[in-house]
């Protein structure tokens, strides 16, 4: 081989190595990296005047003790409807949720990072309602509180008075999935791949028809920790389920927070999802619809 044919061969090896890694790299990262922030990002952004940190949860006793140095509360009754005779939790009406993240200091251009001290899918719920009401620019914090307080990092009990906001909502209905969506999927819909996101006993006990699973917890490193496994371990643990991209993905649960949970994850990586706001509580309890038992989809 001559010395050009030989400088060749390596130039052809080297753009083949940078291909590959290239592609290796794409396929490891998150389709939305934005949508999940970390503790170090948040510490050294906490004087952002753009930046606006929820602690979202059941009720503020834990905030009213401690939280994150400018975090405002919210209640996750209030960005949820209670059990009026309909679903337990639910969507409410727009002009009330516009309304309560203008009171948190929400506006059109700020950026919102949520995390909680309570149970880890009330964090996804709020994701969730933020991106039903058109905000793209929210985030949660990676490991939430626990995480934070692990670090050392400062807390405080010091409640802000934040100015109000100014936001405008623009509806994204394809985010929720009603029940019609939710039928269609079970019937056999090729396109659409509904998740369970519930504990595996309740899986195993009685699920929609055709629904694959993956326990909510399965995707961080434990409920009392909850950092999120890397995207590329989260793709994999998603196709083991049978998750393929390139089909709709419809999540359910109990009664819509597990769900909103693995909305986020699977928007996180990239796939076109939405969540059953009524999950299993509308299609059993309400509407007695047929439902699988055992491990199996179907």
């Amino acid at each position: 081989m001559t010395n050009l044919a030989w400088r060749k061969f390596q130039a052809a090896c080297f753009l083949f190595l940078v291909i590959s890694c290239g592609r290796t790299f794409a396929a490891s990262a998150a389709a939305h990296p934005e949508m999940l922030v970390s503790t170090e990002w948040l510490a050294g952004h906490l004087n952002d005047p753009k930046l606006v940190i929820l602690q979202v949860g059941h009720d503020d006793s834990d905030y009213r003790k401690e939280h994150i140095t400018g975090a405002r509360f919210l209640g996750s009754h209030d960005y949820t409807t209670g059990n009026d005779g309909g679903l337990i939790t639910e969507l409410p009406p727009v002009q009330k949720l516009q309304q309560l993240f203008q009171d948190a200091g929400v506006s059109d251009d700020t950026r919102v990072i949520i995390y909680t001290a309570d149970w880890y899918p009330v964090a996804g719920r709020a994701y969730f309602t933020l991106d039903y009401l058109g905000h793209s620019n929210a985030a949660l914090l990676d490991g939430s509180l626990a995480k934070w307080k692990a670090e050392s990092r400062p807390v405080t009990a010091q409640v802000p008075r934040p100015p109000k906001g100014s936001f405008t909502p623009h509806v994204n209905e394809s985010v929720r999935a009603l029940l019609a969506a939710a039928k269609a999927a079970s019937g056999g819909d090729s396109q659409t791949i509904l998740v369970d996101s519930r504990p595996q006993k309740r899986y195993t006990d009685g699920h929609l028809p055709g629904a694959d699973h993956i326990f909510w917890e399965e995707t961080v490193q434990s409920s009392k920790q909850p950092v999120f496994l890397q995207p590329d371990d989260l793709r994999k643990l998603f196709e083991s389920r049978g998750i393929t991209s390139g089909k709709k993905v419809i999540t359910y649960c109990e009664i819509g927070l597990q769900a909103s949970h693995m909305y986020f994850v699977s928007k996180y990586l990239g796939y076109d999802v939405a969540m059953f706001d009524g999950s299993f509580y509308q299609w059993n309890d309400l509407e007695h619809l047929p439902v699988v038992k055992g491990s199996a989809p179907r």
